[in-house]
């Protein structure tokens, strides 16, 4: 049996080596012992608290926990690895906007908001990059699909929910 600093260990060991954020659930199947998703998530925030003093910190996201840089250091990273972000055109951001904020949306909708055509490399850009996705169909003629925002999305723009979205008006300014 695995006291409680062990399996504080063992649930940092496994986000500092991790590639992708890991959910409670994942985290729990590490162990033979079940440990329950609130001990969990306790010694994960004790991680967290263990780490605020770092050039790295562990956040929650969307699609569950992982370590990150904190954005203070990123120039000095950036020095020795310089990354290129991709470059999203403004229709793709327009379009991703649109669906962010009104979702689920049809192609028609978005048409109608931007009041231009939607070229379909603009939704497969957003498919691929596994930001959006087809939530359903409105059950209209031709059954149009319906798009919604993904986990991924979220967690790729280090938000847990919707709600963390900035206000439009914010946007606006």
């Amino acid at each position: 049996m695995l006291n409680t600093n062990e399996v504080k260990t063992v649930l940092e060991t496994a986000l500092l080596a991790s590639q992708l954020p890991l959910s409670i659930a994942d985290l729990r199947r590490m162990f033979d012992e079940d440990i329950g998703p609130d001990t969990i998530r306790r010694l994960l925030d004790e991680l967290r608290d263990d780490w605020k003093a770092r050039g790295v910190e562990l956040v929650n996201l969307a699609t569950g926990w992982r370590f990150q840089t904190r954005p203070t250091f990123q120039k000095y990273l950036e020095r020795i690895n310089p990354e290129k972000p991709p470059k999203y055109s403004r229709a793709v951001l327009e379009t991703l906007a649109i669906i962010a904020y009104r979702q689920p949306v049809s192609r028609g909708d978005i048409e109608d908001i931007r009041g231009v055509t939607v070229s379909p490399n603009i939704i497969r850009t957003l498919e691929q990059r596994e930001w959006i996705d087809v939530v359903g169909h409105r059950e209209v003629p031709g059954r149009p699909a319906l798009y919604a925002t993904t986990r991924e999305f979220l967690s790729d723009l280090g938000l847990r929910t919707l709600q963390e979205l900035p206000p439009l008006e914010e946007i606006a300014r």
